[in-house]
């Protein structure tokens, strides 16, 4: 096995124990983005140089008995929205070209000091504001589309270009490409993790989180970001938790809720069919399944979009005005049907987001987690515009992967996308957990729980 190969846990492992150094990891990386990003394009820019400057620092300290942490000589991917001193932030736009960060963004000082080295930054679909990443192409198969808006983090992470990557999450971006790829996201509750110095789409659904191999890398991960941050106005402070998950697979005593609405609604059969069997392989741990109805359906979209729209139009306001023929023409688009939406519209999908964040407390007092597909349908076709479901009914590609992820951002719950089958076609399918504010442990352990019954996961065949 190659060092690229091993998941962050495995890897820190090895460089602990002194069978492996960060140089070495960090060259392996850097081969291998390389080798696959010609075919993937899953990075804005690769920064070889300072990356192996400090591979080198890190196996100074580690050799002199100065271990930072498990994170120490991880080789990560930073989604190209998150500011890194001295480098581009260019949100994957030519609106932001010449775009030069002065600071770090809280998460990437908060992951330097932890010992991670930064590979490069990756693609985002535009601003964050779509759900494909057209200049990524799928780690299994360079014809489909990556997800997005995280695609290029994901892909990176599905390939080996990248041992862990950071995303962001407005209505499904992190855990969508994830997703599509066959790579674990989590998403944190609201305000757990600060967005100081990340470009936003939409301040009030907006999160980072992490890109992972496996449920115990994500912890990692999550355990070096979590914490207050007053530059963040919605910043939380972090309880006082672990967040590793443990090493054993029994659920006994955990409920699992099981919608019977909503979730399973237009959704492919492959995909319900993988999904459900997850779902049995949790109560064969010892889980207690619990069906639920999820609440305010029919609201759920139209409430997402009247906050994004709006908010995302408001950041965008000078620049929209200013150089207009610089966006890509979806984004244009979006961004200036937000200018049309009243007031009104956005003031009662404030309403109705308060509704659904007392509507889902309710529900998520009768169960601990709840288990459902993470998007319908595994990837499409690159360029292809709609999903025809069964019953002849037509979806847009976008408003499909979007609409099973948008209600955690809507009500600011935590939700993890774990790998769980592939369908017919090799193409991942993932299963979503979304637990109670600042539960994150509970979906942790359950998927950790799943992931310890199945097979080691292998990368993309790139």
């Amino acid at each position: 096995m190659q060092p690229y190969e091993l998941s962050l846990t495995a890897a820190a492992a090895a460089i602990r124990a002194r069978k492996l150094s960060p140089v070495e990891l960090v060259d392996s990386v850097l081969d291998r983005i390389e080798k696959v990003e010609p075919h993937l394009e899953a990075y804005v820019t690769v920064t070889a140089e300072q990356a192996r400057r400090a591979a080198r620092e890190a196996q100074r300290d580690v050799a002199d008995g100065r271990p930072h942490g498990p994170l120490h000589g991880i080789p990560m991917g930073l989604k190209d929205l998150i500011d890194v001193a001295g480098a581009a932030t260019t949100a994957s736009s030519r609106v932001r070209a010449d775009h030069r960060a002065k600071t770090d963004s809280t998460v990437a000082a908060r992951l330097t000091a932890a010992g991670a080295i930064l590979v490069g930054k990756t693609h985002t679909h535009e601003f964050a504001y779509g759900l494909t990443t057209p200049q990524t192409s799928n780690a299994w198969d360079r014809k489909r589309v990556a997800g997005g808006s995280s695609g290029g983090s994901a892909v990176a992470v599905a390939a080996g270009s990248a041992t862990f990557a950071l995303g962001t999450d407005t209505g499904g971006s992190i855990r969508v490409p994830s997703a599509l790829n066959g790579v674990v996201g989590l998403k944190p509750t609201f305000g757990l993790v600060p967005r100081h110095g990340v470009t936003s789409l939409s301040w009030s659904l907006d999160h980072v989180g992490p890109i992972t191999r496996t449920v115990e890398d994500a912890a990692l991960v999550l355990a070096a970001l979590a914490g207050h941050d007053p530059r963040d106005p919605a910043s939380l402070a972090a309880p006082a938790t672990t967040y590793r998950p443990g090493a054993g697979t029994d659920l006994t005593g955990l409920r699992v809720g099981v919608p019977r609405n909503y979730y399973f609604d237009h959704v492919g059969p492959e995909v319900e069919a993988a999904v459900r069997h997850a779902i049995d392989r949790l109560e064969s741990l010892g889980a207690r399944l619990v069906e639920v109805e999820i609440p305010m359906t029919r609201y759920i979209q139209a409430t997402q979009w009247g906050l994004m729209i709006p908010e995302a139009t408001a950041y965008h306001e000078h620049t929209l005005r200013a150089v207009p023929e610089l966006y890509q023409a979806d984004v244009r688009t979006l961004l200036e049907a937000g200018e049309l939406m009243p007031a009104g519209d956005y003031l009662r999908a404030q309403r109705s987001r308060t509704l659904m964040r007392q509507a889902w407390a309710r529900v998520l007092k009768e169960v601990d987690v709840i288990a459902a597909p993470t998007v319908p349908a595994t990837a499409v076709q690159a360029g292809q515009p709609t999903i025809t479901w069964p019953d002849g009914t037509a979806e847009g590609v976008s408003d499909a992967y979007v609409r099973l992820s948008a209600p955690a951002n809507v009500t600011g719950v935590p939700s993890l996308s774990v790998p769980v089958s592939h369908d017919t076609a090799g193409l991942p399918i993932g299963m979503q957990l979304l637990g109670r504010p600042l539960g994150e442990a509970a979906l942790l352990r359950v998927g950790h729980a799943y992931e310890q019954t199945q097979p080691a996961r292998e990368l993309a065949p790139v």
